[in-house]
């Protein structure tokens, strides 16, 4: 469709789905699914990332199409639930209908105060009882001394680690010597041209690997081996066929030390299979995903033109 070599022997499906609550401002997940001689794989980058992101998001998609991934070491995989920006009867009722003992909740929206955030932890602190894990995803939007006054605040809610408080790799490390919290590190693994920086500065306790936008399973499993730090798989906001990539990176890890991320089929309205890859107790088993709605969620013409140009942008970087 392309007229590109990369794209020869493989089909090409650009589908819209619909969000079950705004995350970080997506009320849409936009992809294009390729279909290869190996299986499925998913092309999702988030708009308005540029071809020099989404060649990875592209390179991971072509993998999981194209290529043999690696056997599975187990079946299930422990996962968390996740919060976004939302109030304390839906952060309440995600939690309830996850059934995960473990929950990241999403802070320091645009739209929050603390007194708002106080509310949805408190909520999921609530709904988990006293034995469930909290995790706080910051995404980076704290300073320095912002993050330390807030960590300590929330020292009552015994915080499994916090993600990404602060932007800088300088600021993660000295944050680390001032708080007892494990520091998580996600936009600074992704947005770097060496994830490697990360651990070699002492800048994290633990890294969050995601698929797509680290070009692969394959290469998010050598990272890992890497690291010689704990890591947590999680999700970039994928369908069940992006998810299944997840999935199959975390249940090919020798040690899974904390639950993954890789439970937001939940925060879908609609996925484009007819078995969605939901956690039941907490845990998601691994299976291969077929995508047999793919007509119910076909893109409308300016919609699939659109991807179409960001696949070929990407694409440019490929070859």
């Amino acid at each position: 469709m392309t007229g590109a070599p990369l794209f020869d022997h493989v089909e090409i499906h650009p589908v819209v789905l619909p969000m079950a609550v705004e995350f970080r401002n997506v009320v849409e997940r936009e992809m294009i699914l390729i279909r290869g001689p190996e299986g499925w794989g998913e092309f999702s980058p988030f708009p308005g990332y540029p071809p020099s992101v989404t060649s990875r998001w592209l390179a991971a998609a072509l993998e999981a199409a194209c290529q043999p991934l690696p056997e599975p070491l187990r079946r299930t995989v422990p996962v968390n639930a996740t919060v976004p920006a939302v109030d304390p009867e839906t952060a309440t009722a995600l939690v309830v209908e996850s059934g995960a003992s473990t929950v990241k909740v999403k802070v320091a929206d645009s739209r929050d105060d603390e007194d708002t955030e106080l509310s949805r932890l408190e909520a999921v602190r609530d709904a988990l009882g006293p034995g469930g894990r909290i995790r706080i995803d910051v995404n980076g939007r704290w300073s320095l001394d912002e993050a330390t006054r807030r960590i300590e605040a929330l020292h009552g809610f015994d915080l499994e680690y916090v993600e990404q408080p602060v932007a800088s790799l300088e600021d993660m490390v000295i944050l680390r010597t001032r708080v007892d919290v494990p520091i998580a590190a996600d936009e600074s693994v992704r947005g770097s041209v060496d994830p490697m920086m990360v651990v070699e500065a002492g800048a994290a306790d633990i890294l969050v690997l995601k698929v797509q936008p680290l070009g692969g399973v394959w290469r998010t499993l050598d990272l890992a081996a890497r690291a010689g730090i704990p890591v947590v798989i999680s999700s970039a906001l994928e369908s069940s066929i992006g998810l299944s990539h997840g999935i199959r990176a975390a249940a090919s890890l020798p040690e899974l030390p904390y639950a993954c991320g890789l439970g937001t089929a939940q925060l879908l309205a609609g996925d484009v299979t007819s078995e969605p890859l939901v956690g039941v107790a907490g845990e998601i088993t691994y299976r291969e995903i077929v995508p047999d709605l793919l007509g119910k969620w076909r893109a409308d013409t300016a919609t699939a033109q659109g991807l179409m140009r960001r696949l070929r942008e990407a694409a440019e970087l490929l070859t």
